[in-house]
């Protein structure tokens, strides 16, 4: 039973755009965690800055995420309006 893409179409593109937001969230949150942890090694205090960055992570995780939704949803909005006729 071959895969059928012109069916499955909206599904996959769904399923892409959700992994995406997820590892864009995940790798910020990696990202500002990592940058942490060497601070707090190389200055030599226990946590602070793990915990500082972690939180800036999430919250830049969650800006970043969240502009990809409104990019995503004007482009679907954008292709609605073009197949109804309005420009």
């Amino acid at each position: 039973m071959p895969f059928n893409y012109k069916k499955n179409r909206p599904w996959i593109e769904n399923l892409s755009i959700i992994t995406q937001l997820g590892l864009t969230m995940v790798g910020c949150i990696f990202f500002c965690f990592f940058i942490g942890r060497y601070l707090d090694k190389f200055l030599g205090t226990k946590g602070i800055f793990v915990a500082i960055f972690t939180v800036l992570g999430v919250i830049g995780g969650g800006i970043v995420v969240y502009r990809q939704i409104l990019e995503v949803t004007e482009i679907k909005e954008k292709d609605n309006n073009s197949d109804n006729g309005f420009a």
